[in-house]
């Protein structure tokens, strides 16, 4: 009654094998052969959406609801949680791919024909502009402060006390 020193999991367990067995006569009359799903996010991108119930609802050692209470609502959450990301993927999934796959080309257009274009024509201007400022530089701001640090040098601050 709520008191139990072991923690109750439920799952269903069924073997790879006897799975393709099951499914065999079927697949075998399409022509088709099982194989396992592709992991669709093999970069490992969204690991912080694996959340599952113990990541969400977690009792404490000190109170714990009766295990068939856990076991439902485990049951309950992950249904919900499958049902709605469906539904949701369902709605949106191709006018968010529409709207993420135009975005990105214009961005991947802006930066391939503009962008790249633009930082390698400075680049190659960039060492005859260096040249010019340096010039510029040389003629008119380094007389400019070497005759300022002369003139300032001269001068001498003291402090004294009343």
């Amino acid at each position: 009654m709520g008191l139990e020193k072991e923690k109750s999991d439920t799952s269903i367990i069924m073997d790879e094998d006897e799975f393709n067995r099951s499914i065999e006569p079927i697949l075998s009359k399409k022509g088709k052969v099982y194989t396992a799903e592709p992991d669709r996010d093999p970069n490992d991108i969204n690991a912080h959406l694996k959340v599952g119930f113990e990541d969400v609802i977690a009792e404490p050692l000190s109170s714990h609801s009766f295990d068939r209470v856990w076991i439902g609502s485990h049951a309950v959450f992950e249904l919900v949680k499958f049902i709605f990301y469906r539904l949701l993927t369902t709605l949106l999934a191709v006018p968010m791919a529409f709207l993420l796959g135009l975005v990105f080309g214009v961005l991947s257009c802006i930066h391939i024909w503009l962008v790249m274009p633009l930082i390698h024509s400075f680049m190659m201007l960039l060492p005859s502009i260096q040249v010019v400022w340096r010039s510029l530089t040389d003629m008119f701001i380094r007389p400019l402060f070497h005759s300022m640090g002369k003139s300032l040098s001269s001068i001498q601050v003291r402090t004294t006390e009343n």
